[in-house]
């Protein structure tokens, strides 16, 4: 009866107080400003798409630090000679077809020449990879427009369009035939994109004005290149967006440190007047109110009876702004996935080991973005190019062995020359010693083809032999085994 007391006598039983299972989903004042969205990728991208678009082009304009990063992507993705094609065909007796490959790789490099393969002319195709970089690393997203011109040798050319020509506005869910609009991609009901909704004319463009509308361009006609975060989401956001707002924070502090150190500089006073007379000193300034004296340079002036010289010495940058400076960097490298030394161009407090690290971490991303270029532009560009230059005759092979051409191919991205290439040398011939490497895999990790560094060498040698030369060593002779170095302390020091 002990309940019936207590609820009688007015008191209520204790309530065991809910616990979430976890931490990150209490609620409370410590969690109010912990906002939170169930909205779809699509809905949450969809009223942000172009002011994220626009401040990063203004910060790649005006931010130095966001100016390194897209050259960093651009310069270790691309690279000096951008991501190269090697024809691998092979006969029926698996032997390589060298002829046929040959032919394929002369006439893509030939396409890649200035003048071929865009149809504005203005662009190589190395230009291409890097404009396609910095587009999606600024812009989040890359539209590129595949065209057969019976005009272009080839048959085939590009045609690079600015995001904002695919209109984030246009939505229809209710299309005659089944398909939907989202952000002007049109879709079928599994989400394969159909076509893309395109305005004519740069919607934004003030140089001229034009009446504008949509073209509807079929899916197949259109390279849409950009990062997916969620498994619906149909248009690409820039990844400058994670730390958009620290960036634009810090800029506006550094413009104030440095505006209060060229104040701090210049070592202003203040004349003050104990009986409050008004020392006229050199005149009245322009507005009419202070009273200014110039100061040179080993002169000294004697102030009238009362009045003393208070000086005003701000004292910018202070002591703390180093670190303040270094701690937010670190955190917007880390929202643009790059190391804090490689950002800030700061070597200042690294050694060895560090920048090792960091330089292993920096060059996985890059492999992966690499791979990702491979994958959604230069693959799908270059089978579009085969077909199409096999067909005009430009490529004096069969049509029916198209997918044998095609499919036979290898891309060869830019490779990440070592902190220490002895070593690395080293651990190569070790590496082919034990069997655990091949001569492919180390001409791949120079940017080179196994086939390209072979006939090399023979092209030398023929070379050597024709003018009487003796080289004074062989490459693939006889060498006794070399024993690993054991890397010393001192290096990390």
């Amino acid at each position: 009866m002990a309940w019936y007391n207590n609820i009688f006598n007015g008191n209520k039983p204790k309530t065991k107080q809910f616990k979430r299972s976890y931490q990150g989903a209490n609620t409370g004042r410590l969690f109010a400003d912990f906002f939170t969205s169930s909205n779809s990728a699509d809905a949450e991208i969809k009223d942000n798409l172009r002011i994220l678009r626009d401040r990063a082009r203004e910060l790649s304009r005006n931010d130095s630090y966001i100016s390194r990063y897209l050259a960093l992507m651009v310069s270790n993705i691309i690279g000096k000679h951008g991501i190269r094609v090697s024809s691998k065909s092979r006969n029926d007796n698996n032997s390589l077809d060298l002829r046929a490959n040959q032919l394929i790789e002369k006439a893509w490099n030939d396409w890649g020449r200035m003048g071929n393969c865009t149809a504005n002319g203005r662009m190589s195709f190395l230009d291409c990879q890097k404009l396609a970089v910095e587009s999606l690393f600024r812009d989040g997203e890359v539209l590129i427009r595949k065209i057969k011109n019976k005009n272009n040798p080839f048959g085939f050319e590009l045609a690079f369009l600015e995001s904002d020509h695919l209109d984030e506005n246009l939505n229809d869910n209710n299309l005659k035939n089944g398909n939907k609009i989202k952000m002007g991609v049109e879709l079928n009901n599994f989400g394969r994109p159909v076509a893309y909704h395109l305005f004519k004319d740069h919607p934004f463009d003030q140089t001229y004005q034009t009446e504008n509308y949509h073209i509807r361009v079929p899916a197949e006609e259109i390279i849409h290149i950009f990062m997916p975060t969620r498994p619906e989401q149909t248009r690409g956001v820039t990844p400058i967006a994670t730390c958009m707002a620290n960036i634009q924070l810090l800029k506006g502090y550094l413009q104030a440190e440095i505006t209060s150190a060229r104040i701090g500089a210049s070592k202003m006073g203040f004349l003050v007047s104990g009986s409050g007379d008004e020392y006229v000193g050199d005149g009245i300034d322009d507005d009419g109110f202070s009273s200014t004296m110039s100061a040179e340079p080993g002169t000294f002036e004697q102030l009238p009876s009362g009045v003393t010289l208070q000086s005003w010495d701000p004292s910018h940058p202070n002591s703390a702004f180093d670190g303040f400076m270094t701690s937010v960097l670190r955190s917007i490298a880390s929202g643009l996935n790059i190391s804090y030394h490689s950002l800030s161009n700061d070597l200042s407090s690294v050694n060895y080991s560090s920048i090792r690290q960091g330089a292993l971490e920096d060059r996985s991303s890059f492999a992966l973005h690499q791979q990702l270029l491979i994958d959604h532009f230069i693959e799908p560009v270059y089978r579009s190019w085969l077909e199409m230059a096999i067909s005009t005759g430009y490529i004096n092979l069969p049509i029916n062995k198209y997918n044998k051409f095609a499919d036979s191919v290898s891309f060869i991205p830019r490779s990440f020359p070592w902190i220490d290439p002895l070593k690395e040398m080293q651990a190569h011939i070790l590496g082919l010693q034990n069997g655990t490497t091949t001569y492919s895999d180390i001409a791949s990790n120079a940017g080179r083809d196994v086939e390209e560094l072979f006939e090399q060498h023979q092209k030398e040698a023929e070379l050597a032999n024709l003018y009487g030369i003796e080289t004074a060593y062989q490459p693939f002779g006889n060498k006794s085994p070399i024993q690993p170095t054991i890397a010393s302390e001192q290096e990390d020091e």
